[in-house]
C-alpha cells in the first residue's frame, strides 16, 4: 500500500474513532441533560403550586344581585367592559323565563339579575378588592371563602370607575391575606399566575407571561397602565388576583379581548401599585381624588416637529386648555410643549394624564415646556378633577327636557372615532325623538361649536350658553357633521 493510501486509511480511521467517541460521549450526556431539563421543569412546577396554594386561601368568590325590569333593557348588563359579571344570563335565558323582553307586548316585570366575579383579602379584618364593574351597580353582594364560609352582607367601601378599582368588606378578624407586590418590577416575559372563579368554577389556576406592560388605549378605563398576560382569563375571573412566582399580588384581573367572550390570549390587569394608591382613597374616604390641570394633549409625532419648531420628537403638545382651569391661569396656551413634569421627562400623553392624576387637587408641580424655540418652566396648582362619570352626565334639565338634547366633552378617544379636534366644541350623546333638536336633523355624533355664536369646549361653557339662551326662547348652535358644517336654530319648548 502506498503512502497516499495508508494517511487515507489512518485519516478514516481517525475520523471513525472521534465519530465512536462522540456517540459514546452524547450517549452518555444527553439523558443526563434531559434529567437536568426534568428537573428544572420540576421546580417551575412547585414554585407555581406552592404560589398557588398560599394564594387561593385569600381568593373570594363575590357573587352579586340587582333588581331588573324585563322589558326595560336589553336583557344584559350594561357597562361591563370585556368582562360581564351578569353575561351568563343572555337574551335566551330571558325569553325561556320571561317571554319576549319587548315593552310593545309586555309590562315591565322585575326580577333579580345574578352575577358573580373574583376578589382578593387584603387585611385580616376582611377589606377586599375586586373591580367596579363587578360589584359597581347591584343591590347585594355575598363573598364566599375557599373554607365554606359565606358573607351575605358584604359592604361596598368605594369605586372607582375611572380605573376599574373597588373595595368591597365583609366583617370578622383572622381572615387569610394575600401580600401585594411591586408591579414597576415586572417585566415582559415574567412568569404570571391568575386566580379566580371564571364561568363559577371556583379557585381556577392557569398560569402565562407578563406580554406587555403599560398599555393604555385600550378604552377599558378612563385611566389605564395595564399589565397584559397571555394567562387564561375568562368571564368570572375579573376582580381576581395576578400573582407572581412569590405568590404575591401584582395585579387585578380585569378585562380580555376577545371575539367568543372567551379566552383568547390577551387578558389585562390593573397594576397592583396603580390599586394600592386609590385603595387607600377609597378606605379613607369612600371616593377617589385626582389631580387636574384643564388641559388636552397629544404626542408629538416626528411629522409636527418641523411645524413645531423642534429638532427631535418629544413631550405632548397643548391642543385645548379648559377656560378657568388651572392650566390657563398659570398662564399655558394651546401649542405649547409639555417635556417634562416634576423633572421627569414626559414620554406619551397617556402617561402624563395618569402622572398628573395621582398627585393630590392642590399639589404644585413644575412644567418645563417648550415655547417659541425655546424651553422655560411654569408652575402650576392642581386643582380637582371631575369623575368620568360626572363628565358625561347630561348638562342641565334645560337642555334634555327644553331641548331634548344630551352632550358630553370632546375626548380624545372620541375626537379620533367622529374626526374631529380637541378644543372644537362638545359632542352629542343622545337626542330625544321628536324632540327640537331631533326635528332639526340634530344626531348623536354631531359637534356643537357654538351656542348664540359663543364657542363652546366644554359641557359646563355649553350648560351656561344653553341656560342664557333660554331667555329668547331659542338657541343658534353651530353644528359640525364630519367636514360638513351649519348654523341650526333649535327652539326651546
Amino acid at each position: 500500500m502506498n503512502r497516499r493510501g495508508i494517511a487515507r486509511e489512518s485519516l478514516f480511521g481517525c475520523a471513525a474513532i472521534h465519530v465512536l467517541f462522540l456517540v459514546v460521549v452524547l450517549g452518555l450526556a444527553v439523558p443526563g441533560l434531559a434529567e437536568g431539563r426534568t428537573d428544572a421543569a420540576r421546580e417551575l412546577s412547585k414554585a407555581f403550586s406552592s404560589a398557588a396554594k398560599a394564594a387561593v386561601p385569600a381568593v373570594v368568590s363575590v357573587k352579586v344581585e340587582k333588581t331588573v325590569q324585563v322589558g326595560a333593557m336589553s336583557g344584559r348588563g350594561e357597562g361591563f367592559g370585556f368582562n360581564d359579571p351578569f353575561g351568563q344570563f343572555g337574551d335566551d335565558f330571558f325569553r325561556r323565563f320571561f317571554g319576549d323582553p319587548s315593552p310593545r307586548r309586555q309590562a315591565p316585570r322585575e326580577y333579580s339579575q345574578r352575577g358573580q366575579g373574583s376578589g382578593f383579602i387584603i387585611s385580616e379584618d376582611g377589606y377586599i378588592l375586586t373591580n367596579n364593574h363587578v360589584v359597581g351597580d347591584v343591590d347585594k353582594i355575598t363573598v364566599e371563602l375557599k373554607d365554606g364560609r359565606v358573607f351575605h352582607d358584604a359592604r361596598l367601601i368605594g369605586r372607582d370607575p375611572d380605573s376599574e378599582v373597588a373595595l368591597i368588606k365583609i366583617d370578622g378578624h383572622g381572615f387569610p391575606v394575600l401580600p401585594l407586590g411591586d408591579s414597576d418590577k415586572m417585566e415582559i416575559g415574567d412568569w404570571v399566575i391568575a386566580i379566580g372563579n371564571p364561568f363559577g368554577l371556583s379557585e381556577t389556576v392557569t398560569v402565562g407571561v407578563v406580554s406587555a406592560v403599560g398599555r393604555s388605549n385600550v378604552r377599558i378605563a378612563a385611566y389605564e397602565n395595564f399589565i397584559q398576560t397571555d394567562a387564561a382569563i375568562n368571564p368570572g375571573n375579573s376582580g381576581g388576583p395576578l400573582i407572581d412566582l412569590d405568590g404575591k399580588v401584582i395585579g387585578i384581573n380585569t378585562a380580555i379581548v376577545s371575539q367568543s367572550g372567551g379566552y383568547m390570549g390577551i387578558g389585562f390587569a390593573i397594576p397592583i401599585n396603580m390599586a394600592k394608591a386609590i385603595e387607600e382613597q377609597l378606605r379613607d374616604s369612600g371616593k377617589v381624588s385626582r389631580g387636574y390641570l384643564g388641559l388636552y394633549a397629544q404626542d408629538v409625532t416626528s411629522e409636527m416637529i418641523e411645524p413645531l419648531g423642534m429638532k427631535e420628537p418629544g413631550g405632548v403638545v397643548i391642543a385645548r386648555i379648559e377656560k378657568e382651569s388651572p392650566a390657563e391661569k398659570a398662564g399655558l396656551k394651546v401649542q405649547d410643549i409639555i417635556l417634562e413634569l416634576n423633572g421627569k421627562k414626559v414620554e406619551s400623553y397617556d402617561s402624563f394624564r395618569n402622572q398628573v392624576a395621582a398627585l393630590q387637587p392642590g399639589s404644585r408641580v413644575r412644567l418645563t415646556i417648550f415655547r417659541n424655540g425655546g424651553s422655560e418652566e411654569i408652575m402650576v396648582a392642581l386643582g380637582e378633577r371631575p369623575s368620568t362619570a360626572a363628565m358625561k352626565e347630561a348638562p342641565t334639565q334645560e337642555s334634555k327636557e327644553a331641548l331634548g338634547i344630551e352632550v358630553q366633552n370632546l375626548t380624545k378617544d372620541l375626537a379620533e372615532q367622529f374626526g374631529y379636534q380637541l378644543g372644537e366644541g362638545v359632542i352629542v350623546s343622545a337626542v330625544v325623538p321628536g324632540g327640537p333638536a331631533a326635528e332639526q336633523g340634530i344626531q348623536v355624533g354631531d359637534l356643537i361649536a357654538s351656542v348664540n355664536r359663543q364657542s363652546i369646549t366644554s359641557v359646563h361653557e355649553f350648560t351656561a350658553a344653553v341656560k342664557k339662551a333660554s331667555g329668547s326662547g331659542k338657541a343658534l348652535f353651530l353644528v359640525k357633521r364630519g367636514e360638513m358644517s351649519q348654523f341650526v336654530v333649535v327652539k326651546f319648548k
